[in-house]
C-alpha cells in the first residue's frame, strides 16, 4: 500500500508563506543529507532494515528520498509524477530551519512535536516509518551536525 507522490502542497488558507530566501536556505541544507547520512556508518548500520522511497517537503519543495539498506540510494529535488511513494513528511522552510539548529527550542525539536503544533504533517503509509523512528528521526535531524551557522538568514558554504 503506497501512497502517490503529489506535486508540492500550497500552505493552507491563513498560513504565512516562506521567505523565498528561507526556502532557498533550506533546500540547499537538506540536498546535504545523503553525504550527512551516507559518511556515518552508525546510522547506516542502524536503518539497514529499511528500504523505501519517500518524500520530504521542505517549504514547497519536494525532495523524493529513495533509501536502500539504510543508506540514501538518490535524493531528487522537485515533483516526480507518476512515482509512488509510502509516506510523506512536510514542514515549512521556516520550521525545518528551526528543527536543524545544533539544540533546538522547545517544539521545534522533535518531528512529533512539529506535528503536535502544526508545524509539519506525516502521511501515507507509515508503518515503515514507525518501524525504524529513530533512523528516519535521525535521517532528519542530521543537518543539526552541520553546526550553528544554520539561522534563518544564514547558509553554510
Amino acid at each position: 500500500m503506497v501512497a502517490p507522490s503529489t506535486p508540492a502542497m500550497p500552505a493552507p488558507a491563513g498560513a504565512p508563506r516562506d521567505d523565498p530566501a528561507q526556502v532557498d536556505a533550506a533546500a540547499r541544507i537538506f540536498e546535504r543529507v545523503p553525504e550527512l547520512v551516507n559518511g556515518d556508518a552508525w546510522l547506516v548500520q542502524r536503518g539497514r532494515f529499511l528500504t523505501t522511497d519517500c518524500v520530504i517537503q521542505v517549504g514547497p519543495v519536494p525532495f523524493n528520498l529513495s533509501i536502500a539498506a539504510g543508506r540514501i540510494a538518490a535524493l531528487e529535488r522537485g515533483p516526480r509524477l507518476m512515482h509512488a511513494v509510502t509516506f510523506s513528511v512536510r514542514a515549512s522552510a521556516r520550521a525545518w530551519l528551526k528543527f536543524w539548529q545544533p539544540i533546538p527550542e522547545p517544539k521545534w525539536h522533535d518531528l512529533f512535536a512539529l506535528t503536535r503544533y502544526g508545524e509539519a504533517t506525516v502521511e501515507g503509509y507509515l508503518f515503515p516509518l514507525m518501524a525504524n523512528l529513530q533512523y528516519m528521526k535521525d535521517v532528519l535531524a542530521a543537518p543539526r551536525r552541520l553546526g550553528s551557522g544554520l539561522s534563518a538568514g544564514k547558509t553554510l558554504a
